[in-house]
């Protein structure tokens, strides 16, 4: 192996939160890649809000460095961070990165990513003179997501003068401004930046598009197959007919804009009469109160189960008990919206039949009519359509469900996507997870 191609000492690897429920497929990687043998330190903008955890959580070892939340919390942390990075060798450039970043978004968000930046250079440079401690050793710095993980990870690169690569993926690529991804892309070599990946194809035309010739490869994350394992019960025979046996109906997600939950109610109030369904919500969220108090509105309250955010055994266990699975995402006014949404192909592997909407990505996945089935985005009534065909056709429902199962396995095995990122980070090759595929 040449000098140019050793593989970092340690990764910091920067997420805006940590562990989050809903980012499994952030874990998955972190722990495939450990047991390839990349020595990681967690780096965590944020302390978590969920009360759970996944059982992949609990296997990661790497160590976890949580950042000043807020800069106000732990000032003199934040000030002899600043010390420190100061006498760096890239501070002046990152300064100036920093400076001209602020002009054109003067918001104390762009002030608390410089001095978390701050902290993480400085102390990972101490870290260094002391030869111990979770930051020492890091030879390169990877963020999760192009919005704030990627800007901490770019300033505190330029200041250590390490490398820095990113993977984007769907909020962080459509909500901030083209001016900021043309900045951490174009030009991401003489930057100092190793690579960008994204999990679509959706994602990475639009993001070519600004890179400035820097190239964006496409790396889908899939799903780790040892921890969805075939559904061993037959498919259900229930058809809405029975009051007493009625349809289920599931949905994984959080309760936000892009997921269109509103949109999902209303389908669900202009379903016939003679269907009877009940609904199974997995997820917590920003809009949880309002969604309810929308459920009530509509007469619905007493045919849905709201059960919140969930470990992974509880949401697998929900898949294997639904007879349809439904995800409304849409495009939301802030122009925020799904990527390829992992629940999609978790419901897929159990061999559960899928509605989704045709929006970003999601046709990379699910083919209408062969598949699954895709409906416009905005569409209570496509909805309420598509839930009335397939719930009493149960023949058509095991039949997508098989073909969605199919290509799901074959198609988006996590480890294609690991393989690669093995390559990036130039470490061996070897099983990515616990277990081998049972879908191959």
């Amino acid at each position: 192996m040449s000098e140019a191609r050793k593989p970092p000492t340690r990764v910091a690897l920067v997420l805006k939160g940590y562990p989050r429920l809903s980012e499994t497929f952030i874990a998955q990687e972190i722990l495939a890649l450990e047991r390839l043998g990349l020595a990681i330190t967690i780096v965590s903008l944020r302390h978590p809000t969920d009360r759970h955890r996944h059982p992949v959580h609990q296997e990661i070892q790497a160590p976890l460095v949580y950042l000043p939340e807020y800069l106000w919390h732990e000032p003199l942390r934040v000030l002899r961070g600043w010390w420190q990075a100061r006498r760096l060798p890239g501070y002046r450039r990152m300064r100036r990165l920093w400076l001209r970043d602020l002009i054109r978004d003067r918001s104390p968000n762009r002030v608390r990513r410089f001095g978390q930046a701050c902290v993480l250079a400085g102390e990972t440079a101490a870290a260094d003179r002391a030869g111990q401690g979770a930051l020492a050793g890091i030879g390169h710095v990877y963020a999760h997501f192009l919005h704030t993980p990627a800007s901490v990870a770019r300033y505190a690169a330029c200041a250590l003068e390490r490398p820095w690569s990113v993977s984007a993926h769907a909020r962080d690529i459509w909500t901030i401004p083209d001016w900021e991804k043309r900045e951490k892309l174009a030009g991401m070599q003489a930057a100092g930046a190793a690579w960008a990946v994204t999990c679509t194809a959706y994602g990475a035309a639009h993001l070519q598009e600004l890179s400035g010739g820097s190239p964006v490869d496409l790396v889908y994350h899939g799903l780790d197959f040892s921890r969805f394992q075939p559904n061993p019960e037959a498919a259900s025979s229930r058809d809405g007919s029975d009051p007493a046996d009625p349809l289920l109906i599931l949905s994984v997600g959080r309760l936000v804009a892009k997921k269109g939950y509103d949109d999902l109610l209303r389908a669900l109030a202009a379903l016939p009469p003679d269907l009877h369904w009940r609904f199974v919500h997995v997820g917590g969220g920003a809009q949880a109160a309002q969604t309810a108090t929308l459920a009530e509105e509509l007469g619905l309250s007493d045919r849905i189960d709201w059960r919140g955010a969930q470990p992974q055994q509880a949401v697998l266990e929900a898949l294997r008990q639904a007879d349809l699975f439904v995800l409304a995402s849409r495009i939301a006014e802030d122009g925020d919206r799904d990527g390829l949404p992992n629940v999609l192909m978790e419901a897929q592997s159990q061999r559960l039949a899928c509605i989704a909407t045709g929006i970003s990505a999601i046709p990379e996945l699910i083919r209408d009519g062969e598949t699954g089935c895709l409906v416009a985005p905005h569409s209570p009534d496509g909805l309420a359509a598509a839930i009335g065909r397939l719930g009493r056709d149960p023949a058509e429902r095991a039949r997508l469900a098989a073909a969605g199962e199919a290509r799901v396995r074959s198609a988006f095995a996590m480890e294609r996507g690991i393989d690669d990122l093995a390559a990036r980070f130039v470490i061996g090759a070897g099983p990515a997870s616990g277990a081998p595929d049972p879908g191959h």
